[in-house]
């Protein structure tokens, strides 16, 4: 859908831009802070140890909105759960997210299916896009917030199925304190990590989390090492304005594990450990600086603002090899591979308006904001070449380990540079109709352009009707709209409408090319009814039935992995969480999803032929439990299950269903020093989480145990 202006959209950001940041910098006229406690309901974080219940999400309206009051499906991992589960990775995270299965990420990068929907690229720090294909690490978080549905409205292109935002820690005023925590586990795994705030003035305070990590597994050849740093500062300018400074540095280096191949349609018997690469080829390298500053300004009574400046630098490389097909009958294997570079340069100025008032009997929550993105990114890709068959494949004797031909990677089969800028505006507003019903709606407009260089293109000259330069110019409205009726103060029925988009370029500006620039971006709508019965303060119970349409998207071609191919598809589901405090000594996270996910309108020979969409389980179930059996002593058990998915669209090769245990113990020794243990898949179970395609496909990792010292000053 297009909306026609007078005006160029980027200058419309710009201006809203420098309008908010003159607000925000403003001085007088601000309301004085309430030292009176909060109502129930309102925007309290309880960070109760062990408790895993978080009562305001600002992320999904990016107003100071009571979780209750969310016509919208939504997970948030508590700091507190992700210490005491010991997760590292995303991946930890969203296997306890409802809704929500995890990709292999070719070995390299965090991937995602929410609702049926797959991507790369629908990541977000603090409320700004982190789209960079990377392991995004744990260290500094405050919390991980899962959205699910369309959510272009608030996070712009992408986002159909859900998107995954993480909130980092912040500088804590008039304290100081230190806090260490080292770990290693039984595959050779090592950590550690630091927290710590210096209160520097009354107002203002310095935060630094760092941590380094030795990477090891189950895999014969698998290791790695990472590490990240990241100062915050933040400061009171005046008693009605707060800077806030951060730098964080990431440096990831390891092992390509693209998994193993399939047989007769299922995973390979009998090499679960094998590693179908070669342990010095397949590698990846990443190093990212993020540089960000935000100032919140309050101004008259009821009103506030805010204006967010981030800019990111990514260097990242990966090379790979990696299986298409085994015939242990005839002792081959088949491998391809190669060598792929990304150099991308974010910056991002985001500017947000939000008044609380009254208008007669109704009583209004209105956002006002405005985003622009600027994005350059340089990509190269070379295939391998063997020297035995003079080709990017080979098929050669099956040994352990490999024996693998002499290969190199010697010349670019893609080089690309892309120049994306997306202007955005957006309207919404949560109106009090009566004290029981709300209703929240707003449009969102983004104009996004992309020019894109295809420099071997262009060294190959325009007669194929390709002079290698591609532009595509996409206007779209993004509408929501929610209704919230509230029997009672703690409890909410909802039904909502969303939409959102994704431009022909894709997640990675990677796929623009003469044909897709003639398309209109893909479309997805999200309907949704659900409830959310806080049941106590301290715990409370969701749920949500939903239909999610996506209108001509792209998936990766089964019989061509390099290629992609359009479909369009349906998922029908539902899904329930309880989250919190069930005694004081028992903390709990549950969650049930059931999903129908369809392609949509597929014909063979006249036939309906809708397959299923790839790895999206049918059901997924996750509880995790916490009990403190003293002041001293506590214990924790978990389970999670996965019903049999389909590797890629072919339906093909299946993942069979898998339940996995953990458990967890937890020892405080004194106020100064706990010891946690933790064994993740304590019944051996031999499973397998995740593929890319159907003959790279993950190995679930066999019993494990971490061991965790923490101390704090």
């Amino acid at each position: 859908m297009s909306l026609p202006t007078p005006f160029p959209p980027s200058l419309l950001s710009a201006s809203l831009v420098s309008s908010l940041a003159l607000a925000t910098m403003a001085t007088g006229g601000a309301a004085a802070a309430s030292n009176e406690p909060a109502p129930y309901g309102t925007t309290d974080i309880i960070t109760v140890r062990g408790d895993y219940r978080a009562t305001d999400l600002s992320s999904a309206t990016k107003t100071p909105t009571a979780l209750v009051n969310v016509p919208q499906s939504i997970t948030v991992l508590s700091r507190e759960q992700i210490d005491d589960q010991a997760f590292t990775d995303l991946a930890d995270v969203v296997r306890f997210v409802p809704g929500v299965s995890v990709g292999q990420g070719e070995g390299h990068r965090d991937q995602i299916t929410v609702r049926g929907q797959n991507t790369t690229a629908d990541f977000f720090i603090d409320g700004l896009r982190d789209d960079v294909q990377y392991f995004r690490p744990l260290y500094n978080l405050e919390r991980v917030e899962i959205l699910k549905g369309a959510n272009a409205l608030m996070f712009g292109r992408g986002g159909g199925g859900g998107v995954i935002n993480r909130v980092t820690k912040t500088p804590v005023a008039e304290t100081t304190f230190a806090r260490g925590e080292v770990s290693a586990d039984s595959f050779g795994g090592a950590m550690v990590a630091v927290d710590a705030n210096i209160a520097t003035t009354d107002a203002g305070a310095l935060r630094f989390n760092a941590y380094a990590e030795h990477l090891e597994n189950h895999r014969d050849v698998f290791e790695g090492d990472r590490y990240a740093i990241n100062p915050t500062f933040s400061t009171d300018l005046d008693p009605n304005t707060t800077l806030l400074l951060s730098y964080e540095f990431v440096e990831d280096e390891r092992v390509v594990d693209r998994g193993i191949p399939s047989l007769g349609g299922e995973p390979v018997e009998g090499f679960h450990d094998t590693f179908f690469g070669s342990p010095d080829a397949n590698t990846t390298t990443l190093k990212a600086h993020i540089f960000r500053g935000r100032i919140d300004r309050s101004l008259a009574e009821g009103w506030s603002s805010n204006l967010t400046l981030q800019y990111a630098d990514y260097d990242k490389l990966y090379q790979n090899l990696y299986p298409i097909g085994i015939d242990p009958a005839a002792a081959t294997v088949s491998l391809d591979g190669y060598r792929d570079e990304t150099d991308r340069q974010n910056f991002i100025a985001q500017a947000n308006l939000v008044g609380e008032f009254a208008t007669g009997p109704l009583q209004h929550t209105l956002l006002i904001g405005t985003e622009f993105t600027d994005q350059d990114t340089d990509n190269a890709r070379r295939d391998v070449f063997f020297a035995d068959t003079a080709d990017d494949q080979i098929t050669f004797g099956l040994s352990d380990p490999l024996s693998i031909p002499t290969f190199s990677f010697p010349s670019d089969t893609r080089n690309r540079r892309s120049n994306v800028q997306v202007s955005s505006l957006y309207v919404q507003d949560q109106i009090d109709l009566t004290d029981r019903v709300k209703l929240i709606g707003g449009l969102r407009y983004d104009r996004f352009d992309i020019d894109a260089l295809d420099r071997l293109e262009l060294l190959d000259g325009s007669a194929d009707g390709n002079d290698g330069r591609l532009s595509r110019s996409d206007e779209e409205v993004s509408p929501r709209l929610g209704v919230i009726y509230k029997p009672q103060d703690s409890a909410s029925l909802y039904a909502s409408f969303s939409r959102s988009f994704l431009p022909r370029s894709g997640d990675q500006f990677l796929s623009l090319t003469p044909s897709s620039e003639a398309l209109d971006p893909e479309v997805f709508e999200n309907i949704e009814v659900g409830f959310k019965w806080d049941l106590r303060p301290d715990l409370s119970l969701t749920g949500a039935v939903f239909r999610l349409e996506r209108d001509s998207g792209t998936t990766v071609d089964p019989d061509d992995p390099d290629n992609t191919i359009l479909i369009s598809g349906l998922t029908h589901g539902a899904e329930i969480q309880l989250a919190g405090r069930l005694t004081p000594q028992w903390t709990v996270s549950a969650g049930y999803s059931y999903l129908d996910a369809k392609e949509d309108g597929r014909v063979v020979d006249g036939q309906d032929a809708d397959r299923d969409l790839a790895q999206v389980p049918e059901h997924m179930v996750s509880l995790w439990n916490r009990y403190d059996l003293s002041d001293a002593f506590s214990l924790g058990l978990g389970v999670h299950h996965q019903s049999a998915q389909y590797a890629t669209i072919a339906n093909s090769v299946e993942l069979p269903s898998y339940t996995r245990v953990d458990a967890a113990a937890y020892y405080l020794v004194n106020d100064r020093l706990e010891l946690q243990l933790n064994v993740e898949n304590l019944t051996d179970e031999t499973y397998y989480p995740s593929a890319h395609n159907q003959n790279n496909i993950s190995t679930g990792e066999p019993m494990n145990a971490r061991l965790t010292l923490r101390t704090q000053f």
